[in-house]
């Protein structure tokens, strides 16, 4: 039976085949162990690098429209078959830990193919879902990709010129986003493009995998 997924700030929790990162602390970089505040939790992220697919959600489920990437990986979680699992890696890396999980690619990794779930600020309609690819990433010093100024782009851009990784951007152009302020859920507008992201994401895995038997 598959759990939910545990949104702990202090943890970081790997079930199934999703890696739900929240204010983590990288103890050991070099064997991917983490180490939480409170309880400690071993999470073996190589489970994720070694993957020819990573779908990497960012965002904060606490924050209204910012939630919008959790949402979609839940529904990815339970629509991918046991075959897609196999070469998918599901990572929940909340607003702050994007960044971390890029830096620990390496030339181990077997990674072929980002997909970043967030949602984005480009006067859109809200609820309005854009794909944007490496080349089209906006350049951090003159703008930001979404309303959080996800300082991203960059890290993005180095990664996958490194290691050869094709990158796909699933941006959702939100109506509101609480922060500070806690609101849960997202709006009417949000919600409804949850079902097209993932449909999106589900359509570009099966033709990635596709074009690569």
């Amino acid at each position: 039976m598959r759990g939910e997924l545990i949104r702990d700030p202090s943890n970081i929790i790997l079930q199934d085949d999703t890696v739900n990162i929240k204010n983590m602390e990288i103890t050991n970089t070099n064997t991917n162990n983490f180490n939480s505040n409170e309880d400690e939790v071993e999470c073996d992220l190589t489970l994720s690098y070694f993957k020819e697919i990573m779908v990497l959600a960012c965002g904060n489920i606490l924050f209204a429209d910012d939630g919008f990437s959790v949402h979609v990986i839940e529904k990815l979680q339970d629509l991918l078959t046991d075959e897609e699992r196999e070469y998918v890696s599901l990572v929940d890396a909340g607003a702050g830990a994007p960044q971390q999980v890029l830096s620990l690619m390496d030339e181990s990794s077997k990674t072929k193919k980002i997909i970043v779930v967030d949602i984005i600020d480009y006067g859109l309609d809200p609820g309005e879902i854009k794909i944007l690819e490496k080349d089209y990433l906006p350049d951090p010093e003159h703008t930001k990709l979404d309303i959080h100024d996800w300082p991203l782009s960059r890290a993005l851009r180095e990664v996958c010129d490194k290691y050869n990784i094709e990158l796909k951007v699933v941006g959702c152009q939100a109506k509101y986003v609480s922060e500070p302020d806690v609101v849960i859920g997202l709006s009417e507008e949000v919600e409804n493009a949850v079902d097209e992201a993932v449909q999106w994401i589900l359509n570009e895995i099966r033709r990635s995998r596709n074009s690569r038997d």
